[in-house]
Parts: structure tokens; sequence; C-alpha cells
């Protein structure tokens, strides 16, 4: 365990944790990870990229450092045929996360997910995927983990599951449990979310809530069901996606154009803006949401938005925008009329 203070210190009475996710739609973006699959290969092939990443989202504001195991399980690798180097892979992730959490005195986090084969109504498959969570907390316990993630189920009952897994294995390692919306504002077995987050908290999680699947605007109403119905600690990190009740899901979205799906290949016409994300971290913070952070398609300056609003500097703060330097839209006192009314005039003209 870190010596810095832990996952039940740092949300105690209140307090709040910002949190990058997102690892995986960022390094399919920069051409490391295949859409389709998404499993992380990108750990075995360049893990210089991953530290670089942890690095770049602490230097944001995340105050955790989430080892990169996402779909870094038995069935995905057995998908694209490297079963082998499972373990190779999530100690080297684990090693990789511990590396920057204890050089930036960030909590260092392991992970565990929707494994793609649990079925409700098959204890065999239950079995798998129990065999399945049970190697991946293990590793991540003897790495040392401050706290473990399950994350992005669908169904309670694989929730429950993970959470279960973490208690059984994880040697006391306090576990923070998400699920995500696949449309509906029931899991996939139908219980409300906030029915489910409930559940989660009285079996022992140390956080629930939600994450993926949902852009800000159509999380935040969920949130304050969740919020109303959990006592303690509760997360939040959608996908910054401009969903609606139209489209509630990243999933549901259609390209304007076209009218095809647009996940994953055309999601980034439909990307949230700044304010946007700004807005979602303000609601966050007013609803009493306290692991707070992005999915899917989060990138550093996002989390940084998340950071300031939450009441942090960090380092990249120093470069937060600041347009009163910019030689048309800035201060005019600093500028020329030239370029502050002509020029902006000229622009708007070709408008």
């Amino acid at each position: 365990m870190s010596n810095s203070a832990s996952l039940q210190e740092r949300l105690a009475n209140g307090g709040t944790l910002v949190v990058a996710e997102g690892y995986v739609f960022e390094f399919e973006r920069r051409g490391y990870l295949q859409a389709g699959a998404f499993v992380p290969e990108v750990v075995i092939e360049r893990p210089d990229l991953v530290k670089l990443m942890h690095e770049e989202f602490v230097h944001a504001g995340s105050e955790v450092v989430l080892a990169f195991t996402y779909y870094g399980h038995r069935e995905k690798l057995r998908l694209i045929g490297r079963e082998s180097e499972l373990e190779s892979m999530n100690k080297r992730a684990l090693s990789i996360a511990k590396e920057v959490a204890r050089s930036t005195g960030t909590l260092f986090a392991g992970n565990i997910c929707n494994s793609t084969i649990y079925r409700r109504d098959d204890p065999e498959s239950q079995k798998q995927v129990e065999a399945m969570f049970k190697e991946q907390i293990e590793w991540a316990v003897d790495a040392g983990v401050d706290y473990i993630l399950g994350e992005t189920f669908s169904e309670f009952g694989e929730a429950m599951l993970a959470l279960q897994s973490i208690n059984k294995y994880g040697k006391g390692v306090p576990a923070v449990i998400t699920m995500a919306s696949a449309g509906q504002e029931l899991t996939f077995d139908r219980i409300p979310f906030e029915d489910a987050c409930k559940q989660l908290e009285d079996a022992g999680a140390a956080v629930v809530g939600l994450n993926c699947g949902r852009g800000p605007a159509t999380i935040l109403p969920l949130m304050k069901k969740i919020r109303q119905t959990c006592k303690g600690p509760i997360a939040c990190l959608p996908v910054p996606y401009q969903t609606s009740e139209q489209y509630p899901t990243m999933q549901s979205l259609v390209d304007k154009e076209t009218g095809k799906q647009a996940f994953p290949y055309d999601l980034p016409g439909h990307t949230c803006t700044r304010s946007q994300i700004e807005e979602f971290a303000k609601t966050c913070k007013e609803i009493g949401v306290n692991y707070v952070g992005l999915c899917c398609g989060n990138a550093s300056h996002y989390i940084r938005i998340v950071a300031e609003i939450y009441g942090r500097k960090p380092p990249a703060s120093r470069y937060s925008p600041d347009m009163s330097r910019h030689f048309m839209f800035g201060d005019k006192s600093k500028f020329s009329k030239y370029t502050t009314e002509d020029m902006v005039e000229f622009t708007k003209a070709a408008q």
C-alpha cells in the first residue's frame, strides 16, 4: 500500500477524487490499439507510451493512476491470439502504473472490467468470469494497489460478482464499482441503477456509481437518483460525447450526414465542447459526486477542466486558456486596433 492517504481517507467527510480513464480510446486514436477488439496490446508493444500517458493524465489533474488492464483479461486476449501473454501484460501494466503513482503521490489502482462472457442464467459462465477476475485481482494485490476498480458492467449480477471477487481475493483492498448504461435507465438484468448501486454499497463497495456509455447530458439524471439513494461516496465518469434523450449512449449516436451508427469510427463528430465538460463538472460538484472523471474519449484538456472545477490546480493549469493574450480577441489595450478591430471585422464579414 502507498504511504499517501488511502482511498477512504481522501473521500472521508465529503472528500473528492479526480480520476482519468479513457486509455483505450486515446491509444486507438494514436494508432496503438485496434477499434473492435479494443485490447491494450500497447502495454506489451510500447510500455514507454503507456507510462507517458499516465504522466500526462497526472499532469492534467488525475489523482489516480489506473493500471491499463481494461480488456486485458483472458477472454479478450484469447480473441486476438495472445492469451499466453496474459500474465506478463497485466504485471507490466501494474508495474508501469505503480511507478508513476509512487513518484507523483497519486493513488495506484488495479482494474477489472466487463468480461463479455457473463450470462445471468449460466452458472458455468459465471465460474469462468470469477476465475478471470481472480487472477487479475491477485496480480493487482501482489503489485500493491491502493484499491481495485471494477468497471463498465451493464449487468448488476456481474458487478456484484466483481465486488464479491475483490472481497474474496483482494486481501482487504477497497473496491470501487461502476456500471455502464446500455441505453435504458436500468441494468441489463432490469434493476434501476440507483437500486443496484445501493446493493453494491451495502455489500461493501467503497465507492459506487456509473461510468462509460452515457455522455454528461444523459448520465447526470441517473447520478441524481444515485446520490439520493446512496449514503457513501459515488462515482461519475461519462464519455465526453453529446448524447441526448433521443440518443442516450455513445453507441446509439448516429452520423448526422449518413444516418449510420457513429460508434466508434465517427464519434469525433459528437465530441463535447470544453464548456460542456465544465458545466458537467460543476453539476457533479453540486450533486455531491465524490469520485469524478471521464471515460472513453477522455483527453488531458478535459480532465484539467474537471480538476480545476473541483478546486485543484494541477501543473497543466499553468497553460489553461487565457484569451486576454490573443492578438485578435484579447485585451485591446495591449494590441493594435489593426488586429483587434479591423482584422476581427474582416473575419466576421467572411461568415
